[in-house]
């Protein structure tokens, strides 16, 4: 057996380290190979995961680490996909191509619905496949479901368990068990890595500062570039209200300058200094060697591992916002924005924090129940199951400070409690269509 490990972020080939230190893989003498794939809109001019500051510290795990870009080049990982006729073909060149001929193959993937995950599954038709997650949003619906040919071969769905008490919704159309990636090991892959990139260790100026993290929104089209610069300065404010004179902040990779200069504007109107951690390391790095005092984020999925497995302090701000931005309904991010809003701490530009809308002792009831609902109106195709419990929650929920959650529209759509009323004729167009049966009676 040859296990072939696909990984595009550097959070994710974390988390495959950690899934596989503790013993979800098996034993170790089987061949483990890490695929590797750039999947920036320009990845030429983007670091490989591999070449990244401190991945050496994650490739003892892996007899084998290869570059997916560089046999598809000039093709982009995310957007080729094979042709149903070139499918044997491209089995049998790969086979041979990296020395698999003859063997099984388990394949451990991230989006199954999307390239590069989707194209190796149908290349390797036989193959075993693993699904592991990519942070919050497994606990949404499948975007696009996969063939039952592939559905067939995945054995399970990996995750880590980010929200305590829910289940990750990702898949559940099929009957796929659900594994919770060890904790403990995970975190003891970051402290790996932490030790083996230079110079991030060696900072004790910056530790035990607030940290706020940044995210891609306008580059996703779900804000304005001047509104999500408008929410990182927001973001800044509260905490400099709190009293914070020393702020740290680590930029989402795909990031621009343009952010940095209105943040630093911002942090200067505020008497504040900003100290931007431009390393090109997962933010969990930082939060082993730094342990800051307080995390501010949109709804990163940094903000669940910090509270989760480094019970650092956290708070959201903007969610409402990006609630009501997002589009369209079945937007993956619709997620992460949601658990976000609802199971953590929101930051007032006047430093003022406030709980948590569903507390960690009302999940079972409160968020499980929200959850399959917003799930069901993603995607009600694929979770036609759902329907009942959508409709109970809705009729029982809608009006008590949940309706932020729901579009009108979509309700609408799937005939849901909380949909609009019937449209009505007008009068005008009522008499009108009455005359024209009368026309037709005397004829």
């Amino acid at each position: 057996m040859t296990q072939i490990y696909v990984a595009s972020t550097f959070f994710g080939a974390m988390s495959l380290a950690a899934a596989i230190d503790s013993g979800r893989f098996g034993p170790a003498d089987q061949r483990r190979v890490l695929l590797v794939s750039n999947n920036a809109g320009i990845p030429e001019v983007v670091p490989a995961l591999d070449a990244s500051p401190g991945f050496d510290a994650l490739r003892s795990r892996f007899d084998e680490v290869v570059s997916w870009n560089e046999l598809l080049w000039p093709f982009h990982p995310s957007t080729w996909s094979p042709r149903d006729q070139e499918l044997p073909l491209l089995n049998r060149l790969l086979r041979r191509y990296w020395d698999l001929e003859g063997e099984p193959v388990h394949l451990v993937v991230e989006s199954i619905q999307v390239p590069p995950a989707r194209a190796l599954a149908e290349i390797f038709d036989d193959a075993v496949v693993t699904v592991y997650s990519d942070g919050l949003m497994s606990y949404g619906p499948t975007r696009e479901s996969p063939p039952r040919d592939v559905a067939s071969r995945i054995d399970r769905v990996l995750y880590l368990d980010l929200v305590p008490g829910l289940e990750p919704l990702l898949l559940s159309e099929y009957p796929i068990e659900r594994v919770a990636i060890d904790a403990e090991a995970f975190r003891a892959v970051v402290s790996e890595v932490a030790k083996a990139v230079d110079g991030v260790a060696d900072a004790p100026e910056r530790s035990g500062l607030p940290m706020i993290i940044g995210q891609y929104l306008a580059a996703l089209d779900i804000v304005t570039a001047a509104e999500e610069d408008g929410l990182h300065a927001r973001m800044l404010r509260g905490v400099a209200a709190q009293g914070h004179r020393t702020v740290l902040f680590k930029p989402h990779p795909s990031s621009t300058t343009r952010t940095f200069t209105a943040l630093k504007e911002a942090a200067a109107d505020s008497g504040v200094e900003l100290v931007v951690l431009d390393e090109p390391v997962p933010v969990e790095i930082w939060y082993e060697t730094l342990r800051p005092c307080l995390v501010v984020g949109a709804f990163s999925t940094g903000l669940s591992t910090a509270s989760r497995f480094y019970g650092i302090d956290v708070a959201t701000v903007g969610t409402e916002l990006l609630l009501e931005r997002i589009t369209p309904y079945q937007n993956s991010n619709r997620v992460p924005v949601t658990l976000a809003d609802t199971t953590m701490p929101r930051l007032a530009e006047n430093g003022a924090v406030q709980g948590p809308r569903i507390p960690d002792e009302r999940v079972a009831a409160d968020l499980v129940p929200l959850m399959a609902a917003v799930g069901y109106c993603m995607q009600n195709a694929a979770y036609p199951h759902l329907r009942d419990r959508a409709a109970a929650y809705l009729a029982e929920h809608l009006d008590n400070g949940t309706r932020r959650y729901f579009k009108k529209r979509r309700l609408t759509a799937l005939r849901l409690p909380g949909a609009s009323a019937p449209r009505r004729y007008p009068v005008w167009l009522a008499a009108g269509a009455r005359r024209l049966r009368g026309g037709a009676q005397s004829n």
